[in-house]
């Protein structure tokens, strides 16, 4: 009897013991869910600088934003940290009638949309000598966007060229380039965009500032007036099951450090911009956000 009472305690320190090991690890992780535009700055340079200063493991999710808050609100994700493209996309997430995911978000960064193509594509010479709007509308053009349904970037392509419509004064314009708001020969998910335009499956794509000087993608400006940016925000969301391991990310990616690699990304930094519930900031995190704000 006595032999197995001290089989079942050592049975059960085991199970104790590997329990509490996994939850560790489990600590240790920090899942950041973020727009598939900054997939290059996070997985290459942010992700491993953050495990490097804080012995942290990061484990990054990249996809549309509206993809990752309507994964977030239907319970088919988890995450720690959300960094989206759009201040309307957290506003989604706040609130008792939206699941209370979200209480604030800090505007941290912009990038301008751009028109990138591939220096490859017969297309090319003509974006060195035409305006951008023409060569969209040349026969056999191929061209990819986002889904602005899913993504920010979509719903902002869709903005530029109604835009671009008015001003240049060819009302058929988002017909003729875009075609139907789902067109399933132009409407990719973000995070393979990039690598469509690169294995010369597309001519031109609606690209943000950071992913063009990532990968060195040719690219055109829009006339200012016709100037489209993304807001990129960041939050800490209400359910993260690594609170503590969330504020360490937020720090590093505000600090000095990140705001410097966000720029090196093509990435505009801005002085941080919280909205909000303030009184649901952690202290560290506010702290860090009041010395970047100086």
């Amino acid at each position: 009897m006595i032999r197995k009472l001290i089989a079942s305690v050592v049975v059960l320190t085991g199970v104790l013991g590997a329990s509490a090991n996994a939850f560790a690890a489990d600590a240790s992780d920090v899942n950041v869910l973020y727009a598939g535009s900054l997939v290059n700055l996070m997985e290459k340079d942010v992700g491993p600088a953050f495990e490097k200063e804080t012995g942290l493991r990061f484990k990054g999710y990249a996809a549309g934003s509206n993809k990752i808050a309507n994964e977030i609100k239907g319970k088919l994700r988890r995450g720690d940290v959300f960094i989206s493209a759009s201040p309307k996309v957290n506003t989604s997430l706040m609130g008792d009638a939206n699941g209370n995911h979200v209480s604030w978000y800090v505007n941290f960064a912009e990038s301008p949309l751009l028109i990138g193509y591939s220096p490859k594509s017969r297309f090319a010479a003509d974006f060195k000598t035409k305006r951008w709007d023409q060569v969209l509308r040349e026969p056999g053009l191929r061209l990819g966007r986002t889904d602005p349904k899913l993504d920010p970037k979509g719903a902002f392509t869709v903005e530029l060229m109604t835009k671009a419509a008015q001003v240049y004064n060819q009302p058929d314009l988002v017909e003729k380039t875009l075609g139907a708001p789902e067109n399933p020969e132009q409407v990719l998910p973000e995070e393979t965009l990039v690598g469509r335009l690169q294995s010369g499956q597309l001519d031109a794509g609606f690209f943000y500032s950071t992913e063009t000087s990532d990968l060195k993608i040719p690219s055109i400006r829009p006339a200012p007036e016709l100037k489209i940016k993304a807001n990129y925000t960041l939050t800490i969301l209400n359910d993260a099951p690594n609170q503590a391991g969330a504020a360490r990310f937020v720090n590093f990616l505000l600090s000095a450090e990140g705001r410097k690699l966000l720029a090196e990304h093509g990435v505009d930094v801005t002085k941080p911009a919280v909205q909000g519930s303030t009184q649901a900031i952690a202290p560290s995190v506010q702290a860090v956000i009041d010395a970047a704000q100086q």
